[in-house]
């Protein structure tokens, strides 16, 4: 346990540092003090630059960060499954697919019109994953109706874009769905920030209920888990978090597949001890990966999706290799 609290600390200490970066990397550079004096102040224009353009940037990437990293986790506590992640039951894709349609439709016009419908497009696809997965099915049909339905999202997502007239509705669409914390406001925030809300507190109480089914299902439910109540805290959970994080800033890959991947080590197999290290390393990770593309290629805007996918895949690749050669 103190070990486990150690690395909490650490974690958040690293979230606190990078934040820090965050709010201080841009074009209009300034030192630490001058900055945080900024921001204290709010006065000048680099004090609006940093409350009304960074801060809710900084924000944003801590909120979806804990999101997908927190969903990964009890993902893959659920399916005991180390693939699994957000992506595979559907609720990006669906998210994704409703934000295209809002795109397409003109509804970016409206402010914040597209978050809504990548809202609406999640909870309307993970309705028909539970659908499709039956109410006593387990976690192989949670996984097939899953990925039913992000192949289904998927390719309506690209009939759309195949059949786009307006080809700067598809030039929009194109750029939503690589994924970035650009030009995001606090009304963003306050969109996302009820459902991510309702999301950690679901997930967070599945620990111990996700601890008694590593053990098997059998085993869980004589020790009295309810594993049709489980799995609906674990799906709806996952479904606000990532729908509400992919409905403000698009499709963002890598995070709940790896970041809990990489904190196993530290933490051990146990779920309840993983799903807050995990919210905390998923956090450290967009904010590291959106300061990474800031300073990279800065006049390029490189977007943030694109960017963890080129860290994600090898550190994927690499964690599968370490895998196989210790067996």
């Amino acid at each position: 346990m103190r070990r486990d609290a150690r690395l909490l600390v650490v974690l958040a200490a690293l979230v606190a540092a990078l934040a820090l970066a965050s709010l201080l990397t841009g074009p209009a550079g300034a030192g630490p003090r001058a900055g945080l004096q900024a921001l204290w102040t709010g006065e000048g224009p680099l004090g609006i630059v940093l409350r009304e353009i960074r801060a809710p940037r900084t924000v944003l990437a801590i909120m979806v960060g804990a999101s997908l990293g927190l969903s990964g986790a009890a993902l893959q506590g659920y399916l005991r499954n180390p693939l699994a992640e957000p992506g595979l039951i559907g609720i990006s894709a669906s998210a994704a697919l409703g934000a295209v349609i809002a795109i397409q439709a003109g509804v970016s016009a409206l402010a914040l019109g597209v978050p809504f419908a990548a809202l609406g497009g999640a909870l309307g696809g993970v309705a028909l994953i539970l659908g499709l997965a039956g109410r006593r099915a387990g976690g192989l049909g949670l996984i097939l109706g899953g990925i039913a339905v992000s192949a289904l999202a998927g390719a309506l997502t690209a009939l759309v874009l195949n059949l786009s007239p307006n080809p700067f509705a598809a030039y929009d669409i194109m750029f939503w769905t690589m994924g970035s914390l650009a030009d995001r406001s606090w009304g963003h925030v306050l969109t996302a920030a009820p459902l991510m809300l309702a999301g950690w507190l679901a997930l967070a109480r599945t620990g111990r209920d996700l601890d008694a089914l590593s053990l098997g299902e059998e085993a869980a439910a004589s020790m009295g888990v309810n594993l049709p109540r489980l799995r609906l805290a674990v799906v709806l959970g996952s479904a606000a978090a990532v729908g509400a994080a992919t409905a403000v800033v698009g499709a963002i890959g890598f995070v709940g597949l790896v970041v809990p991947h990489l904190l196993r080590g530290a933490v051990g197999a146990m779920p309840s001890r993983l799903l807050p290290a995990s919210g905390l390393g998923g956090a450290a990770l967009v904010l590291a990966a959106d300061v990474a593309v800031r300073m990279i290629l800065p006049e390029r805007d490189l977007k943030l999706g694109v960017m963890m996918a080129l860290v994600g895949a090898p550190v994927f690749l690499h964690l599968i290799w370490r895998t196989q050669a210790g067996r």
